[in-house]
């Protein structure tokens, strides 16, 4: 999730006193006696990154970076930055619910008592408890790639927060949630930040239930009176593009939320084959 281009006297916040500091996530690599512990010959290894750079020509492209992106471009998109766990208090400021409203964002997710929900890019847990309280036999699985973050959900839950929340380390391609397991996934200003969209989207299509729904929240990008940085911000249009791309049905497109549109996407019933 991002700090949408505040001012660093926002982010500030004695919150931060309870964060647990263990160093970010570094980038997930695979050694060269890794391969060969696995019994992969040479030319395997060789025909792997053949395959990984067909990928990046394939979806990606490079180029100079602008001040707030990483030069990575995705279907014309470029990516963001991520904004670290030293964000956390701008996640938890008092203003945000009247800021965004995001009292009503919980009320129209599409919920029953017992969903499973991953909220993936949890950050501190911020819409993961306050979902948790709809769904009293449901489970919410807060996804995040720093443990930071899951540090301070942890944290919360010992606090007595409520309880039927599941912390889980992902990683920049995959949230590691098992296949059709889950009712909803939510992300909330999160998915313009991903390095591999194209593969977590793959993976996040994968983990719904036939039916199960993803609903995007980000930044309406058409709209010059939001005042947040343009890459963290993305167009209906755009988001609409993306999410289709891993095989998911658009649903429809809500703007009662002041800034931020509500995007809503299903995983077709029958499905034709991995997106």
């Amino acid at each position: 999730m991002s700090m949408r281009g505040k001012s660093r006297r926002d982010v500030s916040s004695q919150r931060l006193s309870n964060v647990v500091s263990l160093g970010l996530i570094a980038a997930l690599t695979v050694s060269a006696c890794a391969v060969s512990a696995c019994g992969s010959s040479e030319r395997g290894a060789i025909n792997d990154a053949s395959a990984v750079d067909q990928s990046k020509r394939e979806h990606y492209e490079f180029g100079p970076a602008s001040r707030d992106g990483i030069g990575k471009f995705y279907m014309g998109r470029e990516i963001s930055h991520v904004m670290g766990h030293l964000g956390a208090g701008w996640l938890e400021r008092p203003t945000r619910q009247r800021e965004e409203r995001t009292d009503l964002l919980v009320e129209n997710l599409p919920l029953t008592e017992s969903s499973t929900v991953a909220d993936i890019g949890a950050g501190t847990g911020y819409f993961s408890f306050q979902i948790a309280e709809r769904i009293p036999g449901g489970e919410v699985l807060a996804v995040d790639i720093q443990q930071e973050m899951l540090d301070i959900i942890e944290s919360r839950k010992a606090g007595g927060a409520p309880n039927n929340v599941k912390t889980i380390l992902g990683t920049e391609r995959d949230p590691r949630l098992p296949e059709a397991s889950v009712d909803l996934i939510l992300m909330v200003d999160a998915y313009h930040e991903f390095s591999y969209p194209r593969e977590m989207g793959q993976a996040m299509a994968k983990a719904l239930r036939p039916g199960g729904y993803l609903v995007l929240i980000e930044y309406r990008g058409e709209d010059p009176a939001v005042a947040i940085k343009p890459l963290h911000k993305m167009t209906a249009a755009q988001a609409v593009a993306e999410m289709q791309a891993i095989g998911l049905e658009w649903e429809r497109t809500e703007d009662f939320l002041p800034q931020q549109h509500f995007l809503v996407f299903r995983r077709p019933l029958a499905s034709n084959g991995s997106p």
